[in-house]
Formats: C-alpha cells, sequence, structure tokens
C-alpha cells in the first residue's frame, strides 16, 4: 500500500472559488463567469487552513518570501471577486503562522490606482507576503494590459521582491508590442505568430478544446505509455478546492480524496478499490484507463489530442457523463468544459 500513500502536501494552492470573471481559453480548471460562486464557508476555509497549517513550508527565500512551487497561494476562479473572504483567508492563514503567502490574479479589479493600493496594503497588513500576476495573450482577451501594469507597478510598491509574473515573457512582449487594452487571441496571434511555443502552457481543462487550433493532434496510441503517477502522488503545487477535494497537482477535475483526510491518506493511502480511474492512472498507464473507459462506451476522438492530459481529461470526461466515480470532482468542472 505504499505507493498509495500521499507524502506530506508541501505546498499548493487554496481555490476559493472556480468563479472567474474570465473564461480564458487555456483555464486549467475552466473557470468563468457561468460556475456557480460556492464559495468556500469562512468555517471550511479554517478547518482547510488547520488541516494545511502543519504541513506547508516556506519558499527556499524565508517564510517571508515567496515562488511558485514553495508556500501557499490562494487562487480560483479569480479570488478578487470576494475581496473580504480573501482578506479573511489572509487572516486566518496568518494567524495559524503558514509561510509564504502570496495570492493568484488577473489583475481585473485593478481599475484605478487609489482603489489598487489600498487593497493591496490592506491584504499586506493582514499578512499576505506576495503576489502573482497572471499575463499571457488568453487573459489579455478579457483584462486590458493597463489594469496589469497598475496591479504590478503598486505591487512592487507594496510587496517589494515578492512579486511574481507569470509570464514575464509575455509580459515583455505585450510592452515590446505596445498593448495597452484588450486584446483578441486570433488578433495577438497576426503579431506573434509562435506564440504558442513561447512560455509554459498546460494542455489540459479548457485548453485541450480550445486550443486545438494552435497545436498538433495525435492519435491515441502516442500516449498510452505515459505514466501519471509522479504527477498524481507528489508533494508540492497541490490544490485544495472549495468543496472539499484534494486536487493533485495540475490535473483537475481529479480528487485524491477529501483534505479532511489529509493525515488519513498520508498514514493509509487512497483505497484502489473504490477510486477504479486513480487505480489505472497510479498503477498503470493511459491505456489502462482507455480501455477500461471502452467498456463504458468511450471511443477515441478523430480530431486526436494535443497532449496526454488532453486524452486523459476527454476520457473522464466521458466516465464523468456515465456517473458513479467518487474521484471524478467537482462534478461541476466536467459541465464546464466545452
Amino acid at each position: 500500500m505504499e505507493k498509495w500513500k500521499i507524502p506530506s502536501p508541501i505546498s499548493g494552492g487554496l481555490i476559493l472559488s472556480y468563479r472567474c470573471n474570465a473564461a480564458c481559453r487555456h483555464c486549467m480548471v475552466a473557470s468563468s463567469p457561468q460556475w456557480p460562486g460556492h464559495w468556500i464557508s469562512e468555517a471550511h476555509l479554517k478547518e482547510c487552513l488547520i488541516h494545511l497549517a502543519p504541513h506547508i513550508q516556506s519558499s527556499p527565500y524565508g517564510e517571508l518570501g515567496i515562488s511558485i512551487n514553495h508556500g501557499l497561494h490562494f487562487t480560483g476562479g479569480e479570488p478578487f471577486l470576494n475581496f473580504p473572504l480573501l482578506l479573511r483567508a489572509v487572516e486566518m492563514a496568518h494567524d495559524l503562522g503558514i509561510p509564504s503567502l502570496f495570492v493568484e490574479t488577473n489583475a481585473y479589479w485593478s481599475t484605478d490606482d487609489e482603489g489598487t493600493w489600498i487593497k493591496l496594503k490592506r491584504l499586506k497588513n493582514a499578512g499576505l507576503n506576495g503576489i502573482l500576476i497572471s499575463v499571457n495573450p488568453f487573459c489579455a482577451e478579457y483584462v486590458p494590459f493597463e489594469r496589469t501594469e497598475r496591479c504590478l507597478w503598486f505591487s512592487r510598491e507594496i510587496f517589494g521582491w515578492n512579486v511574481i509574473v507569470y509570464q514575464l515573457e509575455s509580459y515583455e512582449r505585450f510592452k515590446a508590442l505596445g498593448i495597452r487594452k484588450r486584446m483578441p487571441l486570433e488578433e495577438y496571434a497576426r503579431l506573434d505568430p509562435a506564440f504558442s511555443r513561447h512560455g509554459e502552457i498546460f494542455l489540459t481543462g479548457r485548453a485541450a478544446w480550445r486550443l486545438r487550433d494552435f497545436y498538433p493532434a495525435y492519435p491515441a496510441r502516442l500516449f498510452f505509455r505515459d505514466s501519471c503517477r509522479n504527477l498524481l502522488i507528489r508533494n508540492w503545487h497541490n490544490h485544495f478546492d472549495n468543496y472539499g477535494n484534494l486536487v493533485p497537482g495540475f490535473c483537475p477535475g481529479l480528487s485524491l480524496g477529501s483534505w479532511r483526510e489529509i493525515d488519513r491518506l498520508m498514514r493509509t493511502g487512497i483505497d484502489p478499490k473504490r477510486n477504479p480511474i486513480l487505480k489505472f492512472l497510479i498503477e498503470e498507464d493511459l491505456e489502462g484507463l482507455y480501455n477500461f473507459a471502452r467498456d463504458f462506451g468511450y471511443r477515441e476522438s478523430p480530431e486526436g489530442y494535443i497532449s496526454k492530459c488532453a486524452l486523459c481529461l476527454d476520457i473522464r470526461r466521458h466516465l464523468a457523463s456515465v456517473g458513479g466515480f467518487a474521484e471524478l470532482q467537482p462534478e461541476e468542472f466536467y459541465r464546464q468544459l466545452p
């Protein structure tokens, strides 16, 4: 049973809600304004933070520093859609001594200087150590770049070095191109035809369908031997969502169990009999899951798949429509896919 035990989660993101002001084509968790709010309650927020507090470790830059794969970040969706809850989350986490706290945002809310400064300063005073600002051609369809720049300016003033621009390459290209407002992706692709080869894009979630035009597709058999075990059973950058799910790494719509049971999952592990999809992904490879899904009516897409994650997600989407698989959570995620 050793291979079914999860390690201590030393870092990760707490999803306050999947709701977002945008529906970015690359969004790993398929956030959008159409998601129900379902914001985590203060009681569940406190419960989650109490479970995480003994495990989260600080950034290599110290407990007051931040880095992407260390500490705890508040995310979504877009956490600034519920600023009072975000502020309370920071206060609770700080009081519990959780190190390297930061928030992830697309900066849609940074519409004026005074309001931006006030929000960031209040978060800093509550115990937030830093901020990650999303910058890419997908967010640019929804968020004017001038708001991104305003948020970055005041973030650097308030948080100093604890500001991450994700991704810096996109930011520098936007600056060089003189972009100020929002821009449709197709228009940006004409200015920067090779954009899909720049930076880091996870071809899962909404991207598995909405970015097909920008990446080559392959038949399922080319991904059959790829193992997912190391991506599922790892101690860094997992996610803990508002529905109580412990989401492994960058595998949205898949739950290792409840974050309320972290200690038990570390001690006794995941039950393979109750989680057949996890069993195939941990013990075997995508071919095993593919053949399992065929018994439930799954058929390979004639259009192919742009990544192994796209194949896995298409299989899981079909199995979610069949129903009865406890690890396919939250259910709303699958309803929100294209």
